[in-house]
């Protein structure tokens, strides 16, 4: 009898410190606007989830809210911000205006693929050349698409001047300059919306990286492909600072070790390859595909594009910031990360 009631008693114990480990368990809330089927949230959020869990020994667990359940996608880097999600995922883009000399990065010719994309930004952001833009929150890793190119319908785009009146979904403002500048009309929305405004005719097509193709399921109702790589979509992953305060050392030591360059380049791999199977999709689709390998020095598209970037670092230096000075520094990261690939 009495061996019974210590077991009874051992399993009631455990019982009531797993129980009390739960409890003492911190939840963060992570947002973000990917599906939750598709790879970005999977293989990038979901394995971050995992090893901040596994390296804090449980004492962090993420609880993560993809497709804009929490916050929409151009509320989400308020909602980090403010506190109504302690951790979000998002586009700079998403919200006019407030990251301009983060979206130098978008500009056509500073990355050739998300890794290097990524690496760049996160360089850029560790050097101190955006910081200015980051103070209401705690950057925990920030990276890019691949390059975006142009998706259509039944519109097959060869030169700008196939662009003429259509409508096409635009990412940012950025982008949305040149496709201006190549004759289309940039109709802008978040990326969960395109599905729904391409099936009933709202827009003809739309800018972006195969990666969006294959996640939001655009495959699925466009035909033909242009691969002018004319803008790179930055993001940012980032922490209410209030959150990170009220951790632990050992628990913002858990954050901090996967935060930076590893999660940037981590992000790049999962962006590049979800890119190569966007497009073996669209081959296996039977879809029509142009390259334009070198748009900045093609007779066609050169002039559009530059006029984009001059026009865009024209205007930040007209808002009295160092526009020009940030493109370098780009171009300098485009090089160096290029090189440790």
């Amino acid at each position: 009898m009495k061996t019974k009631f210590t077991a009874c008693l051992l399993a009631a114990t455990i019982a009531g410190l797993a129980t009390a480990s739960a409890q003492a368990a911190t939840t963060l809330r992570m947002a973000h606007f990917w599906p939750g089927a598709s790879g970005i949230n999977q293989d990038l959020f979901e394995a971050w989830a995992k090893a901040v869990e596994e390296d804090s020994d449980g004492e962090l667990r993420v609880e993560m809210y993809p497709s804009g359940t929490l916050a929409k996608p151009d509320a989400i880097y308020e909602a980090a911000a403010n506190g109504i999600a302690d951790i979000g995922a998002t586009a700079q883009g998403y919200t006019a205006g407030r990251f301009p000399l983060s979206q130098v990065v978008e500009l056509p010719g500073i990355a050739d693929n998300a890794t290097q994309g990524a690496c760049v930004l996160q360089t850029l952001y560790d050097e101190g050349h955006l910081d200015s833009e980051y103070e209401d929150t705690r950057p925990l890793f920030m990276f890019t698409t691949g390059p975006g190119g142009i998706h259509t319908v039944d519109t097959d785009v060869q030169v700008p001047s196939d662009l003429d009146g259509l409508r096409i979904r635009r990412p940012t403002a950025v982008a949305g300059e040149m496709l201006e500048n190549m004759g289309a009309t940039p109709v802008g929305m978040p990326a969960p919306d395109i599905y729904t405004a391409m099936q009933r005719g709202v827009i003809d097509g739309l800018s972006f990286p195969w990666e969006g193709l294959k996640g939001f399921r655009i495959n699925e109702l466009v035909n033909y492909h242009t691969e002018v790589p004319f803008y790179t979509l930055i993001f940012v992953a980032t922490m209410n600072q209030r959150t990170y305060d009220r951790l632990s050392p050992e628990q913002q030591a858990v954050i901090d070790e996967n935060s930076g360059m590893q999660w940037a380049e981590n992000a790049g791999a999962v962006f590049d390859r979800l890119d190569r199977e966007g497009k073996q999709e669209a081959i296996e689709a039977g879809h029509t595909l142009r390259e334009i390998d070198d748009p900045l020095h093609d007779p066609d598209w050169q002039q559009p594009l530059q006029d984009g970037i001059d026009g865009y670092l024209a205007e930040l230096e007209e808002r009295g910031l160092p526009g020009r000075e940030v493109y370098e520094a780009a171009l300098a990261a485009r090089d160096a990360c290029a090189s440790q690939e």
